[in-house]
């Protein structure tokens, strides 16, 4: 890999691992604070909401400046929306303003991989930081799990300043004053970022943008390969995105845990994502990625699976097996559609138009969520109904792509000529 690659990774890695370490905190914010059942799912469509209203803007942002400065610049939005969570704004809206900082910050990080790597490279470069986003992820759940309990706390509490009031009494609080360094970190990092010979791509005002997005969106969802691989990674973040907080219900109805019980069970996902994610970059070619369809389905029944696991020691294989799969799945696929973008309209606009449809799934999803737990719907319920909509989108898409090879054989076998040329 080149040089600044383990940078652009270790800076992607810490700021991933405090949104969702700061996740757990307004979480824990929320119940504390006796707000309504419904705002802990609503905190996952919050965080998507900007990535869907600035999609048209985010990824010409991250065109047209260096995307180490884009990094960090969006990493200091994180910054404020962390800080306002810590000085009493309520946590939705907070958590919001980190969505904000992400959404611009995702562009950047996964458009610099185009232009720092060779095509015949971004399988693994893809697996690396997929594996990476997911493992931080977890480990930033089971970082929030640890910072919010009783023994973590305490010790934080326990810390006075001579001749200073810090005013941070609750376990929260003091969980989000450790996260909002580990934000720090990841700042300092992304001013490590080197600068890539791709040419910047100045800024057009509003309308244009709005056209130019909405241009690049159609032509995505027109690329009989582009459209097979966007509507995958769009349903499986999708349903990620959400589930992250679902488990905390789940953990809580099957297993009795609270807060900081279930983000220490998320943490066994890591093990079996990190290695699904491994193999699937060292074994899954570019023009063969959507070969992993057909196991997308079989990931809906096993969600479907946790409605009868009752105990940690049935619970721990089964999240082993479901993370593999999930990362096993997940890196290929981000791999050609972030291949299939670059060659149709540039990384920071094909990764912009990838997160639009990933987060506006996320909202829908996460909308539909709330809406359930306001009617009263069990954990048990939701995860039976998300697995069963997974498993019948995705047959839907494996359908899809078969009537494609069908139906535009030509087509296709030349789209996949061009992976595989440039996936070597």
């Amino acid at each position: 890999m080149k040089k600044g690659f383990s940078t652009i990774m270790s800076a992607q890695f810490f700021s991933s691992l405090a949104d969702n370490a700061l996740l757990v905190a307004a979480v824990e914010l929320l119940r504390t604070s006796s707000a309504p059942a419904w705002q802990v799912p609503a905190l996952a469509p919050m965080f998507a909401l900007f990535y869907v209203v600035l999609a048209p803007f985010v990824g010409a942002f991250a065109d047209s400046i260096p995307k180490g400065r884009v990094m960090f610049i969006s990493n200091s939005i994180k910054i404020v929306g962390c800080l306002m969570m810590l000085f009493g704004s309520h946590p939705l809206l907070a958590y919001a303003v980190v969505g904000l900082g992400a959404a611009a910050y995702s562009p950047a990080k996964y458009g610099i991989l185009t232009e720092l790597l060779p095509p015949s490279q971004l399988v693994k470069g893809n697996g690396w930081i997929e594996g990476l986003t997911v493992a931080s992820i977890v480990l930033g759940i089971v970082l929030g799990g640890q910072l919010i309990g009783p023994r973590v706390s305490m010790t934080l509490l326990g810390v006075d300043l001579p001749l200073l009031d810090t005013g941070i009494d609750t376990p929260p609080e003091a969980a989000i004053v450790l996260i909002l360094f580990v934000y720090v970190i990841a700042a300092l990092l992304n001013l490590n970022i080197p600068r890539t010979e791709a040419p910047l791509i100045a800024m057009a005002g509003v309308s244009a943008l709005m056209s130019d997005f909405a241009r690049c969106n159609s032509r995505l969802w027109a690329d009989k390969l582009g459209q097979i691989s966007l509507a995958t990674t769009t349903l499986l973040w999708g349903i990620f995105g959400n589930l992250r907080l679902i488990v905390f219900a789940w953990a809580a109805a099957a297993l009795g845990y609270t807060t900081a019980q279930a983000s220490n069970l998320a943490g066994v996902v890591v093990i079996g994502s990190i290695i699904g994610a491994v193999v699937a970059a060292l074994t899954t070619k570019l023009d063969r990625a959507t070969n992993v369809i057909p196991m997308a389905i079989g990931v809906g029944f096993l969600m479907i699976g946790l409605v009868f696991i009752k105990s940690l020691a049935t619970a721990v294989p089964f999240l082993v097996i479901m993370g593999a799969i999930c990362g096993f799945l997940i890196v290929p696929m981000n791999a050609l559609l972030q291949h299939r973008g670059h060659n149709l309209m540039g990384a920071g606009r094909s990764i912009a138009v990838q997160n639009f449809n990933e987060q506006a799934c996320i909202l829908a999803l996460g909308a539909f969520y709330v809406g359930m737990t306001k009617f009263g719907l069990t954990a048990f319920g939701t995860i039976t109904i998300f697995g069963i909509a997974v498993a019948g989108t995705m047959e839907l898409i494996r359908r899809w792509h078969a009537r494609n090879l069908v139906r535009h054989r030509a087509e296709v076998e030349h789209l996949l000529a061009i992976a595989r040329t440039d996936g070597h």
